[in-house]
């Protein structure tokens, strides 16, 4: 897809960011209009993980409009998947020409690297997050009542937590470059990590919609290994690009290092 110039008029760029947000939107409406008819299908397979904890397995809407409020939804959630690797392309071409050149032969195995956190973080919240959330949930109200297993609540949790854990573990990618950019140094993450594992908690509490501790946990236990992969990634890029000394560097450190290069 064509990359705008590095430098336009306000105006321009305005309607370079309408350009792509249109590519979008018609991109995530046209699948998800095919993806409508294969709904019932996809629900049974969101379900799967989650069919032991509903002691059931079937679902049930309660309302007229329910049943295609809910096809509607699963059907913008999978789209969504599937226009992933688009909707990631649309905004890093949109801050492409900002990017020195040297910077921009990072930016396809950026996107590479980007959708494919986003799925290990859909498929981890599939296999592993999905039947410790909802056999908790669901064990709280087993002793004094019966659960209905309404559909829409049930896939409201279902695609808030699959989306959440895609977002969530784009963080490494978020580390790394902070890192080998020098934004914030290496060495303040290593410092500072008490702080960062608060604020680690904080937003496993925050993404996590269904207040459950063991949802919670599990991402936090998550975010907490991605995090140290990241930096060790980092430490390795920056000490083999600029020695062992740059750990400490600033991003005016970087810079000046960069000019001397020159």
């Amino acid at each position: 897809m064509p990359i705008g110039p590095a430098r336009m008029p306000i105006m321009d760029h305005l309607g370079e960011l309408r350009r792509r947000l249109t590519i979008i939107v018609v991109s995530l409406l046209t699948v998800a209009v095919i993806v409508y008819f294969a709904t019932p299908t996809l629900i049974d397979l969101m379900i799967d993980q989650i069919k032991e904890a509903m002691r059931g397995g079937d679902l049930y809407v309660l309302t007229a409009l329910g049943g295609f409020t809910i096809r509607f939804k699963v059907a913008m959630f999978f789209s969504m998947i599937i226009c992933t690797p688009i909707i990631i392309w649309e905004i890093m071409a949109f801050i492409l020409p900002a990017l020195k050149p040297k910077e921009r032969k990072w930016v396809v195995p950026t996107v590479a690297a980007l959708v494919a956190l986003f799925f290990i973080g859909m498929i981890f919240c599939y296999y592993v997050i999905q039947p410790a959330a909802f056999g908790w949930l669901l064990d709280q109200s087993f002793e004094f009542a019966q659960n209905m297993a309404d559909a829409e609540d049930y896939l409201n949790i279902y695609m808030l937590l699959e989306i959440g854990f895609g977002i969530a573990f784009e963080l490494p990618l978020v580390i790394f470059y902070l890192s080998i950019l020098h934004i914030v140094p290496y060495k303040t993450f290593r410092a500072q990590w008490r702080y960062i594992y608060v604020g680690l908690m904080v937003l496993s509490a925050v993404v996590t919609p269904d207040a459950s501790p063991v949802t919670m946990l599990l991402m936090f236990a998550a975010l907490i290994g991605l995090y140290e992969i990241a930096l060790a990634i980092a430490r390795n890029v920056i000490v083999a690009r600029d020695g062992k000394q740059a750990l400490k560097w600033s991003r005016e450190d970087y810079e000046n290092a960069e000019l001397d290069k020159l």
